[in-house]
């Protein structure tokens, strides 16, 4: 027997075609996997992807984008120049109109009470009411949700449940993460994707519509100076609707804003008025309580006499005269039509 490399006829490919052939635990040549086969496993796409809809649903909508930022931009100047009651007046309002949007159905008077005097009728939700005063206070001031998201929503400790705050911690890091990335955004078009990602980033759970439209309201307003939030809900909560693309979504807030704004506008322009005629009018009048009373009708859509004593610090005899005074020559209006319990807005 001779060996193959003796062999001059053997050429060196053909030898190494023929121990090849004795490696049997090589993979045999390539072969087109089977259409059959069950798919693989694919990688989600990242949080952050959803920002491209909106950047693009942002692009659609510039020009009425523009018209919106515009008239929040005068309503930011407006409550800048004027009073700071301004600002509670509209937080209230705005307040009461989510909560109807919400379903827990606080009027604003009822809201003025609790607020003021912790005071709530037997027909009262207490819960709604807490949800509703939340709002009040988010709206008229302090610290945005992106500093501290848990410390905005006083959610430190949902529930007492174990492990709940850090489930919490979780799902609110995620969604800002989002909000952090998406800062190329309009605030208003950012706001409006906070809103409606807010369930789908597991917040939904934890709290509910007022809380998504509260801190959403806040983003928009961000970048403002007068301005604490956006109003969303007044005059109508339409933009508020879920559903449809961001195209539609975004079409739907920018309308419902627009309206809001131009709803703040009119009624501050009626306050307004309000004041300097009724400053006119009282200026005959002696002491501070006429203009106390003033200030504190301007800044509560609506006042009861123990209100107005707890607000003014005046004595009741001297709130009862002014009030009494104010009504006979047309200033206010006595709302509830009852000799207990009375209470009185300005007549615009």
């Amino acid at each position: 027997m001779t060996d193959d490399f003796d062999d001059p006829l053997i050429t060196i490919e053909e030898d190494e075609e023929a121990h090849e052939e004795d490696l049997w635990f090589l993979p045999g040549p390539f072969e087109e996997e089977p259409d059959d086969l069950p798919p693989g496993p694919r990688a989600e796409p990242p949080d952050t992807a959803v920002i491209e809809d909106w950047a693009k649903a942002e692009g659609v909508h510039a020009a009425r984008l523009a018209r919106v930022a515009g008239r929040l931009g005068a309503l930011d100047d407006r409550l800048l120049r004027g009073p700071e009651g301004w600002r509670h007046r509209l937080a209230l309002i705005e307040a009461a109109d989510l909560s109807w949007f919400a379903g827990d159905r606080v009027s604003s008077d009822r809201l003025a009470l609790w607020i003021s005097m912790r005071l709530s009728g037997a027909q009262d939700d207490p819960n709604a009411l807490a949800r509703v005063g939340w709002a009040v206070r988010r709206l008229t001031g302090g610290p945005g949700p992106k500093a501290d998201l848990a410390a905005f929503l006083d959610r430190r400790d949902p529930e007492n449940i174990e492990g709940s705050a850090e489930r919490f911690e979780d799902r609110a890091g995620g969604w800002l993460d989002v909000m952090t990335a998406a800062t190329d955004l309009h605030p208003i078009t950012r706001a409006c994707m906070g809103f409606h990602l807010w369930s789908l980033a597991g917040l939904g759970q934890y709290g509910d519509q007022i809380e998504a439209a509260v801190t959403a309201s806040r983003i928009a307003a961000s970048d403002g100076s007068g301005a604490v939030f956006a109003p969303l809900a007044m005059g109508g909560a339409g933009g508020l609707r879920a559903s449809g693309l961001p195209t539609e979504r975004l079409a739907r807030w920018l309308d419902g804003m627009n309206s809001a704004i131009l709803t703040a506008m009119c009624h501050l322009d009626d306050t307004e008025k309000w004041s300097a005629r009724a400053e006119g009018a009282m200026s005959q009048l002696s002491g501070r309580t006429p203009a106390a009373l003033r200030s504190a009708l301007t800044e509560w859509p609506l006042v009861s006499a123990p209100m107005a004593g707890a607000l003014t610090g005046a004595s009741r005899a001297a709130l009862q005269r002014n009030l009494a005074w104010m009504e006979k020559r047309g200033l206010i209006r006595e709302v509830t039509q009852q000799g207990r319990f009375r209470m009185w807005r300005i007549a615009i």
